[in-house]
C-alpha cells in the first residue's frame, strides 16, 4: 500500500499546460487528463518502485530503464507480464500522489510503450513524452523557474493588496472602503455579517440566496465563540468566514465573510489581513468606550505638562507591561496584525523617528569609536498586566515585567533587552525577569552596588560599544555567534572586542567568578540607568 501523499507545499504550482507550451522543451502529452494538472516539483527515478520516495505533486521522470530490466527478466515472449507490470506501476504512481509521468526517449527506448500509454489512460495519470534532445535537468529547471516567477507574482500581489487595504482603512468610512478593496483583490464578494445573518456592509458581485444563506451559517459559527475562521464549499467557489477579534466584550460579534475562488491561496492571506484591519476598525479602539476616553485624557494631560504618575489613574490599570516586537524576515504581516492580536490600542509602530536602542558603532570602527544609534523595534506596545501575552507567528517579542506607570521607562529598557535576547537566541518570545528579594543583588544596597559597578567598569565608560558587547556576550553565555547576531556585527569583531575588554579590565573573562561579578556590575548600572549603561 503506497504512503498517503503529503500536503502540497506553500509554493504556487505550475500548470502542466505551461510546460507543454514551451517549444524549447518539446514536451508532448500522450495520455491522461489535460486540464487542471498542477506540478509542484520534479523527481527523477529509474527504480521499479519509486513510490516510497514520492511526496505527492511531482512530475516523475523516467527513461524506462526499469521497464527494460523487467522485460529481460520476464522474457520477450511474456508481453502480458510486462503489461501487468506497467499497469501496476501507473496505479502505484497515481496512489502516491504524483501529478504526471514524464517518459524520456533514448537511450533505452525509441518510443513510449503503448502499454504504458494505455495504463496511464486507465488510471488518469498524465503521461508526457520527453524528446531525445531534452535533458531531464532542463525540465526540472523549467519547473523551478516557473515556480519562482509564480511566487514573485504572488508576493507582489500580496504586497499591493496590503497597501490598498491599509490605504482604505485610513479613509472616512474605513469598514466600507476595506470591504471594497478586499473584493477587488480577491475577485469576489465580501461582507460583514452578524451571527443572525444581518449585513453590516458588503462589496463585490452579490451571490445568489443559497450562497448568502451559507455565509450566514458560517458567520454564526465563528461569531458564537467558535473557531476563529471557518470555510465551506458552495457552487462556483468557496466561502471563508473570519471572526473579528477586536470587538468589545459584550458587544455583538461580527464576521468577515469572503466568497472567492477556492484555488486561489493568496486570496485567503489577503482576507486574513483585511480581517485584522476590520477587527481594529470595528473594535473598541474606535468606540467611545471609557477606557479609550481615559487614554485620550491621559495623553492630553501629558502633553500639557503632567507627570506620568499623575495620569496613571486614567489608564485603568495600575500595572503595565512593555512589549518590543520585531518582524521576522519570513513574514509580510503588517504591524496592525500584531496590534490586533495583542488587543491594545496603546501601540507605537516604528515611524523611523523613534528612540534608538543600545548604541552600536560601525563594524569597522575602533573600540573607542563613537556609536551610531540602532534602529528602533518595529513596534512597541503597552499591555495591562492582567492581559496574557503569547508568541505570535511572524514576530519576535521582548516583554517586560509588570510595573507601575512611573517605572515604564525602565520597563522599556528591559523589553529592549528581552527582544535582543530573543533575536539572538531565535526565540519567539523572551520575558525579562527581575531578581527576587532573595537574590544576591538584594544583599547590597543599590547605591553601593552602582558605585562598585562604576569603579569596576571605569575603563569601559568611554566606549558604549564595549559595554554593549560585554553585556550581550555575558547575557548569551559567551556565545560568539549569538552575540554577533544580537549586535548585527561579525563574530570576529565580537572576539576582538572581548579581547580588548579583558585587556582594559586586566582580568580573565574565562573565569566564571569574574563573569559573575561583571554581570552583577552591568545589571546594577542597568537598574540605575547610569550613563553608558547598555539597554
Amino acid at each position: 500500500m503506497p504512503p498517503r501523499p503529503l500536503p502540497p507545499p506553500s509554493t504556487p504550482p505550475v500548470p502542466l499546460a505551461q510546460l507543454l507550451a514551451r517549444t524549447d522543451l518539446g514536451l508532448r502529452q500522450l495520455a491522461g487528463p489535460t486540464e487542471g494538472v498542477a506540478i509542484h516539483w520534479v523527481h527523477t527515478s529509474e527504480m521499479a518502485d519509486p513510490v516510497p520516495y514520492l511526496l505527492g505533486g511531482e512530475m516523475l521522470l523516467t527513461a524506462g530503464l526499469h521497464l527494460a530490466e523487467v522485460s529481460r527478466e520476464a522474457g520477450q515472449e511474456s508481453a502480458a507480464a510486462r503489461d501487468a507490470y506497467l499497469d501496476g506501476y501507473a496505479a502505484r504512481t497515481v496512489a502516491a500522489g504524483a501529478a504526471a509521468l514524464g517518459f524520456g526517449i533514448a537511450p533505452v527506448h525509441d518510443t513510449v510503450p503503448q502499454a504504458l500509454v494505455a495504463a496511464c489512460d486507465r488510471h488518469g495519470l498524465p503521461l508526457v513524452e520527453v524528446q531525445a534532445g531534452t535533458p531531464f535537468t532542463a525540465v526540472e529547471s523549467a519547473v523551478w523557474q516557473a515556480v519562482t516567477q509564480a511566487r514573485h507574482r504572488e508576493l507582489t500581489r500580496l504586497s499591493e493588496a496590503q497597501r490598498a487595504l491599509a490605504t482604505a482603512a485610513a479613509r472616512p468610512d474605513p469598514a466600507t472602503a476595506v470591504l471594497r478593496a478586499l473584493a477587488r483583490h480577491v475577485h469576489g464578494w465580501t461582507a460583514l455579517l452578524a451571527p443572525d445573518g444581518t449585513e453590516h456592509g458588503f462589496a463585490g458581485p452579490r451571490p445568489d440566496a443559497a450562497v448568502r444563506t451559507a455565509a450566514g451559517r458560517l458567520a454564526q459559527v465563528v461569531g458564537a465563540g467558535g473557531p476563529a475562521s471557518a470555510t465551506d464549499t458552495v457552487p462556483g467557489g468557496s466561502l471563508s468566514a473570519y471572526a473579528l477579534t477586536g470587538r468589545a466584550r459584550g458587544s455583538r460579534a461580527l464576521a468577515l465573510v469572503v466568497a472567492a475562488d477556492p484555488h486561489d491561496p493568496p486570496a485567503h492571506t489577503i482576507a486574513g489581513v483585511a480581517a485584522v484591519l476590520l477587527s481594529l476598525i470595528t473594535g473598541p479602539s474606535t468606540d467611545p468606550a471609557p477606557a479609550t476616553a481615559g487614554h485620550a485624557a491621559a495623553l492630553v494631560r501629558l502633553l500639557l505638562g503632567a507627570r506620568p504618575a499623575e495620569v496613571a489613574p486614567l489608564l485603568g490599570s495600575p500595572l503595565w507591561r512593555v512589549v518590543h516586537a520585531e518582524r521576522r524576515r519570513d513574514t509580510t504581516q503588517p504591524a496592525a496584525s500584531l496590534a490586533a492580536a495583542l488587543g491594545t490600542p496603546l501601540v507605537a509602530p516604528d515611524s523611523g523617528s523613534g528612540p534608538a536602542t543600545t548604541p552600536e558603532p560601525p563594524p569597522d570602527a575602533g573600540p573607542g569609536a563613537a556609536a551610531a544609534p540602532c534602529a528602533a523595534p518595529a513596534l512597541r506596545a503597552l499591555i495591562p498586566a492582567g492581559q496574557e501575552i503569547t508568541a505570535h507567528p511572524g514576530w519576535t517579542l521582548g516583554v517586560s515585567e509588570p510595573v507601575p506607570v512611573p517605572e515604564l521607562p525602565a520597563a522599556d529598557r528591559h523589553a529592549a533587552l528581552a527582544l535582543r535576547r530573543a533575536l539572538a537566541g531565535r526565540a519567539a518570545l523572551v520575558r525579562h525577569r527581575t531578581p527576587g528579594p532573595h537574590s544576591i543583588t538584594s544583599l547590597v544596597a543599590p547605591t553601593e552596588a552602582q558605585q562598585h559597578a562604576q569603579a569596576l567598569l571605569a575603563p569601559l565608560t568611554g566606549s558604549p560599544a564595549l559595554l554593549s558587547t560585554l553585556h550581550n556576550w555575558l547575557s548569551l553565555h559567551g556565545s560568539w555567534d549569538r552575540t554577533a547576531t544580537a549586535l548585527g556585527i561579525h563574530r570576529n569583531t565580537v572576539r576582538q572586542r572581548i579581547t580588548r575588554i579583558a585587556g582594559l579590565l586586566d582580568t580573565d573573562l574565562d573565569d566564571p567568578d569574574v563573569r559573575m561579578e561583571l554581570w552583577f556590575a552591568l545589571r546594577s548600572l542597568d537598574r540605575g540607568a547610569a550613563p553608558g549603561a547598555p539597554g
